[in-house]
């Protein structure tokens, strides 16, 4: 019976990992839960796995979920709050399997704790490596931790690389749906509402990520990720667009053989293969039938429709704090669409302008790449209130 801390639980991956719990109750066990306000969802997952510890970040909200479980009559678990609060659950000697699955950069300090803790991490929440990843992938190696993605292209990659050795790999080829506008002319970015841009064609994911992907930046900040979390190259990394999402991503070897992961769209896969690694277990999720697979398309990306991508890129060529940046700035910016503060085409220039106003630093440690979030993150408020001005 593994134990397990699930950070971020009542988002979509964490749903999809209570399921997965739910379906293996056999195997494993939820010791600590972590939220970072919707306290109702929480007591309501707390009444299902009975957690021992149960974190809330926003503490403001700590007696609105005691007061929920009482409603539910369930005997209160022990609440810790704040970053603290996620630290502890996540190097709790309670847990074995640490599942990252919050929003954004809030997920890094929990992950690292995980990391240094010599947890087997089940990491959705792709911000921690994309900001962190050298460190990270240093920190493991001296804890033991390990590191098992949980994004479904990250994982299909995980899954052919079993096929061979890391000197035999020629590229990694992450697959893409292109977003709701692969076919819309770039002329009519600059119109482009938020309603549309979260119309995914395929993926049922949070705001923030479905953006992400309909400006192609979700893929630059998963280059960047598998940089670190299978030690190759960016310039061995590439990009297919793949709308019908059937093909998950594909490892390209030296003797011309291409190995792909191919299934249905459900987290819930990916989600098992993390937790149950390396063991297959029977899943709950649909098999893929074969009958009714659409024939399959494969295009590069149109990099000067999607300067996201480039911009990933130049990120992780500059090294050191540059992918931080690059991230902080999509995160804020991306806010600023959502909110009408600025138009859909005005994303990738403002991460532009933030990479190329920042002065790269080691990303050596926490403080430092903390530091060039918290710059990036004024940078675009600041240009992001000058453009409201002008």
């Amino acid at each position: 019976m593994k134990r397990l801390a699930v950070v971020g639980s009542t988002g979509s991956i964490g749903q999809n990992t209570l399921r997965v719990v739910d379906h293996l109750s056999d195997r494993f066990s939820v010791f600590a839960l972590a939220a970072n306000s919707a306290v109702d969802r929480l007591a309501e997952q707390a009444a299902a796995f009975r957690p021992t510890v149960v974190a809330i970040t926003d503490a403001r909200r700590v007696d609105e979920f005691r007061n929920r479980c009482r409603e539910l009559r369930i005997s209160i678990p022990e609440v810790v709050t704040g970053e603290q609060g996620l630290r502890q659950i996540a190097s709790a000697s309670e847990v074995d399997i640490v599942v990252s699955a919050a929003v954004g950069a809030a997920g890094l300090q929990p992950t690292y704790s995980a990391v240094a803790s010599g947890k087997t991490v089940a990491l959705a929440n792709k911000e921690a490596m994309v900001v962190a990843g050298e460190l990270l992938r240093k920190t493991a190696e001296k804890s033991g931790a390990r590191i098992i993605p949980v994004d479904s292209e990250h994982c299909a990659i995980d899954q052919c690389l079993r096929s061979g050795r890391h000197s035999e790999v020629r590229r990694l080829i992450l697959t893409a749906s292109g977003g709701p506008f692969r076919e819309t002319p770039v002329e009519h970015f600059a119109n482009i509402s938020p309603e549309q841009a979260l119309k995914h064609p395929v993926w049922q994911m949070g705001k923030r990520i479905t953006v992400d992907s309909a400006t192609l930046m979700n893929k630059g900040l998963e280059v960047i990720e598998a940089r670190w979390l299978f030690d190759i190259p960016a310039e061995k990394i590439d990009i297919m667009v793949h709308p019908q999402s059937v093909v998950h991503s594909m490892v390209e070897f030296v003797d011309a053989s291409v190995v792909a992961q191919l299934g249905t769209a459900d987290m819930r896969q990916p989600i098992q293969y993390a937790l149950t690694y390396p063991e297959r277990l029977p899943s709950s999720v649909s098999h893929l039938d074969w009958t009714t697979v659409p024939p399959l398309e494969f295009s590069p990306p149109d990099r000067s429709k999607f300067p996201c991508i480039s911009l990933a890129y130049r990120a992780i060529e500059k090294g050191g704090t540059a992918p931080a940046v690059l991230n902080a700035a999509d995160e804020v910016a991306v806010e600023a669409f959502l909110e009408r503060r600025i138009a859909f085409s005005d994303i990738p220039k403002l991460i532009d302008a933030t990479l190329e106003a920042h002065r790269v630093e080691p990303a050596d440690s926490l403080q430092a790449i903390v530091s060039a979030d918290k710059w990036a993150r004024e940078f675009v408020v600041a240009a992001v209130g000058d453009r409201r001005g002008s």
